[in-house]
């Protein structure tokens, strides 16, 4: 029987009982209730109330017990999504990692063996062939300065090195670098320290967001804020481009998402046509 009409019947019993009661019991109301009608009437309302909450207590009895399974389990899932998250993240950073250390060890060591051998050569040469393996040997150095670039981004070194101020002002750097925008950053002095997993999410965050503004904002001012609000440490990347539809989430947005879960941050995102603010605010350890 659905719950509807076990409701229905639970109470239909209970008020036919009731009536029964008025009508065969040695009860009357008259038009002017007296306080001896009262007496009778009022326990008799309070037993009525009673029978009514244990009947039903009864029959919501095992759909408590379907809702809190069901309540377990929608937190067992959502904690073997966060394990199942964090997992695919840590996985991703190692492998950032492991092609970094490729790319440095591997590729800019060969780069740099042919920009060597390059410059022997150019001194061997006449004139007028070493300007052209010149202008060679300049692009060498060039694809080199790529590699370490991408190298660096892959895997944040001055992060463990000098620390989250340092590394996000070497990623300002990086970013005024590659573009026409002017960046401003403002990291206040004496900030909390944060664990190494929150750090790693702040430069995440901030790195994602400074690409977005590179890419697609055509912005030509971004500022990049790191400061502390009440019992968090914010960090706000705001830039002045042509804006976006925050709720059509792609890959960079919905990897920002999953990085502040993993930390327990709250990460806002608003956007308007000259204003976009990324807005990531991290809880500071007691």
């Amino acid at each position: 029987m659905r719950l509807y009409w076990k409701v229905v019947l639970i109470n239909g019993a209970v008020l036919v009982a009731a009536t029964l009661v008025l009508v065969f019991g040695p009860v009357s109301v008259s038009r002017q209730p007296a306080a001896s009608e009262a007496a009778v009437l009022l326990p008799g309302l309070a037993v009525m109330l009673l029978a009514n909450a244990l009947l039903l207590r009864s029959s919501f009895r095992p759909v408590e017990k379907v809702v809190a399974e069901y309540d377990a389990m929608l937190e067992r899932l959502e904690d073997e999504r966060a394990a199942s998250n964090a997992k695919a993240l840590a996985a991703q950073e190692q492998e950032r990692h492991r092609i970094a250390q490729e790319l440095h060890d591997e590729v800019g060591q060969q780069l740099t063996v042919v920009l060597l051998g390059l410059k022997r050569i150019e001194q061997q040469l006449p004139p007028d062939l070493g300007e052209e393996l010149a202008t060679l040997r300049e692009s060498v150095r060039e694809g080199l300065d790529d590699v370490r670039r991408v190298a660096r981004q892959l895997r944040p070194g001055v992060l463990e090195d000098l620390g989250l101020a340092s590394a996000l002002a070497s990623l300002a750097s990086d970013f005024a670098a590659q573009s026409p925008a002017a960046v401003q950053r403002q990291v206040a002095p004496g900030l909390p320290p944060l664990s190494p997993e929150s750090e790693l999410v702040v430069y995440r965050v901030a790195q994602e967001a400074l690409t977005n503004a590179a890419r697609h904002s055509g912005a030509t001012s971004v500022v990049l804020c790191l400061s502390r609000v009440g019992g968090s440490v914010v960090l706000e990347v705001t830039d002045d481009g042509r804006g976006f539809d925050p709720t059509i989430a792609g890959a960079g947005l919905r990897g920002m998402q999953e990085r502040a879960r993993l930390v327990g941050a709250d990460l806002t995102i608003s956007s308007t046509r000259g204003a976009t603010v990324v807005r990531l605010a991290v809880p500071v350890a007691a």
